[in-house]
Order: C-alpha cells, then sequence, then structure tokens
C-alpha cells in the first residue's frame, strides 16, 4: 500500500481499479492547508493520460504487475503469438501491445519479457540487441570512405536501417532495439 508521500514518477499504483503509471509528478506545498500532489497518469489499459491531484494522508493500492519471459513463434493476422517457455501456453498481442516501433525487430524464436496485469498482457520488452540479416542493401564502391556515410538495408524482418557503406547484402548485423539503429557487424 502507498501512501500519497510515496508517489514518484515511475510508480505504478491502481486507481479506479486500473493500473496505472505515474509520468510527470509534481509536489506543491501551499501557504495553508495540506500539501498537494500534481501527477499526471496514463492508464496501462488504455493508454490515456489525464491530470489528476491528490492530497496529502491518501491511500493507493500497488498494482499487481508480472514480467514474463516468451518466445515470439509467428504473426496470425492482426495479432502476434508469444509462448511462455515455462508452460508453453500462447498469448497473442495485438500491434499496439506490442508498439508499432518493435514490430520490425520481431524475429521468430526471440525470447522477449511481456509484462502482464493479471491475465491480460499491457506490453513487451524486446531484448536490447538482435542480430538481424540484411537481405537487400547497396554495394559498396571501395574507396568511398571520404564521408561518413550510411545506407538503407533491408533486414530479414523487412524493417529498413541504415547502415555503413561497407555492409553487404547477406551479412548479419546487430540493431539496438531501444534505438532501431545499426551497432555493429556480427561475425559469423
Amino acid at each position: 500500500m502507498f501512501e500519497s508521500g510515496d508517489l514518484k514518477k515511475g510508480l505504478k499504483i491502481i486507481y479506479e481499479g486500473a493500473p496505472h503509471v505515474i509520468t510527470q509528478f509534481d509536489f506543491v506545498k501551499p501557504g495553508k492547508g495540506q500539501a498537494l500532489y500534481k501527477c499526471r497518469l496514463k492508464n496501462m489499459l488504455t493508454g490515456s493520460q489525464f491530470d489528476n491531484t491528490f492530497r496529502s494522508g491518501e491511500k493507493f493500492e500497488k498494482a499487481d504487475l508480472e514480467e514474463l519471459e516468451m518466445q515470439y513463434i509467428y504473426p496470425d493476422g492482426e495479432n502476434y503469438c508469444f509462448m511462455n517457455t515455462n508452460t508453453y501456453e500462447q498469448v497473442f498481442l495485438t500491434a499496439d501491445q506490442i508498439g508499432e516501433d518493435n514490430i520490425g525487430f520481431l524475429k521468430e524464436n526471440i525470447v522477449c519479457k511481456i509484462l502482464f496485469f493479471g491475465s491480460q498482457a499491457l506490453g513487451v520488452t524486446l531484448p536490447n540487441f538482435i542480430d538481424l540479416k540484411v537481405v537487400a542493401t547497396e554495394p559498396w564502391a571501395k574507396g568511398d570512405t571520404a564521408t561518413n556515410d550510411t545506407k538503407p538495408a533491408t533486414l530479414e524482418t523487412g524493417v529498413v536501417v541504415q547502415v555503413p557503406p561497407f555492409i553487404d547484402q547477406d551479412e548479419m548485423i546487430r540493431i539496438d532495439t531501444r534505438t532501431g539503429l545499426y551497432s555493429e557487424r556480427v561475425k559469423s
């Protein structure tokens, strides 16, 4: 159980029966009266955000969230199938739950962390780095190193990233999934 004095950015609480995360926090102590805690809350189920002010002494229930390691199996229409590596139970997530930026880095058999509230999946955390094969890119002209240029490369998942000019087709590269940028060439 949390009290209003425990509120801070990033804290996950139950508010009006649903899990919320505090995205902004401000403490206000007026000249008279109780201290106020102005917060911006984000509903973790719907994604909606709103501002609310709490008075000192209010109590909040801790959001009972669980993070499980699950393996990405395959896309199924507009959903994506993940399997619990311990129980072999399958869960289907939508593109909104995964995040538009993350979908391009989903590769079969990759192990991700999925955040659950009860039995409902809220979101996916990909590994920080993932190795993907370059399926299409322009050839490199030797000696063309005077500038720090990059060129587009299409990866096996269909996502296009900028890579250094020396990267060729059929090479494996490491991508930072947090930024979506090329990190390094992977040696076979």
